[in-house]
Parts: structure tokens; sequence; C-alpha cells
């Protein structure tokens, strides 16, 4: 009998745990993690979208490595573009943080394949209803073009890093241009043979 009270409160104990785990999100965090662990053993990406879609590479100045106050090296690019412009995952991956910083702003970072992560920041605001542990693609809005955080005296634009196990690297040489979306088939038809199909 004293075996079975233990049992029991050992149950009760394991119940209220595993209850708290879920309403805690612990749940979430841990399926983020699964996915984390499985990206770390993926190659990491070569090739990078442009994360603002009407940015040409050719139209970036390199600014890998310039001079930054305090002693700082610039540990990504900047690509200027209007306030408000979408900014777009450069590759595909899970959300690992959202949130504020003194140098950053408002930022954005994605964990991707090999376990690299990509950083988006000077954001004047957040997509609605992106959040942690989020699944994104190349597709995906993160934010939308500003200058929080120290850019404040700088007109409008998007830091963009890249973050290996061994530090910063240069984007600019991975990212590649954005095509324009492809028309399908039945929309490069004339507008009449559309009209008429459908009457």
């Amino acid at each position: 009998m004293r075996w079975v009270r233990r049992f029991s409160k050992l149950f009760a104990v394991f119940a209220v745990a595993l209850l708290l785990f879920v309403v805690t999100g612990a749940s979430d965090r841990l399926v983020l993690y699964a996915h984390i662990l499985k990206l770390y053993t993926q190659t990491p990406d070569t090739r990078l979208a442009m994360p603002l879609e009407d940015v040409r590479k050719q139209s970036i100045a390199d600014t890998w490595q310039a001079a930054r106050g305090e002693g700082r090296k610039h540990e990504g690019q900047d690509i200027f573009a209007t306030r408000g412009t979408p900014i777009l995952s450069a590759t595909s991956g899970y959300i690992y943080n959202i949130g504020e910083n003194n140098l950053g702003g408002q930022t954005v970072s994605i964990i991707g394949k090999g376990g690299r992560v990509y950083y988006y920041a000077h954001l004047d605001s957040y997509a609605r209803g992106i959040h942690i542990g989020d699944r994104v693609t190349t597709r995906t809005v993160l934010g939308y073009v500003g200058a929080t955080g120290n850019a404040q005296s700088t007109p409008p634009h998007l830091h963009f890093g890249v973050y290996t196990s061994s530090g910063a690297i240069n984007p600019l040489p991975m990212l590649t241009d954005r095509l324009p979306p492809t028309a399908t088939r039945q929309e490069t038809r004339p507008r009449s043979q559309l009209i008429n199909r459908k009457a």
C-alpha cells in the first residue's frame, strides 16, 4: 500500500510537470530545438535570396568590415531602401529570435542549414503574426525596413548579417537577385480568351 501511495504522488507530480511544460510553451521550444538540431546536420546555403525584393546586388555598396565607432567593424551589409519596404527571409529555416537591442533596434534572427544565423536589424516594424519557432521560406515577410537602434540618424536600411559557429561572414558574395514572379500559363493568354473561356 505504501508503494501505491508513493507511485500516486510521483504520477501526480509528473502530470503537473507535464501540464506546466505544455502550458508554458516549453513543448514548442523542444520542437524548435529538434528542428535546429536537424538543421545543424545539413550543408549551409551557399546562395541567399536578396532580402529586399526590388534591390539588385550590384546596387549594394560593400560595407563589410567598415569601421564603426568604438573600435568595432561592421559585421554585415547595409541595404538601403524606402522605409516600410518588406524584408523577406534570405533562406529557409526557423525564426530563432525576435527582439530589440541597442545596436540593431528591432531585429529578427533566422536559423538555417548548418546552424547559420541570419540577422535582420533596424526594422521599422515586424510582420504581423510572426513568432519564434515559425518555419520560414524565401517568400516569408519578416518585417519592414526602418532606422531603429543605432541607425536613427541614417537613412532607412536593413542591416543583414550572417553568423557561423566561428563568427560573422560577409553575406554579399552569397546574395543573389530575386527573379520577378513568373506568370502562369493561363495568365499569359490574351484577356479576351480568358473571358470567352469563362463564359
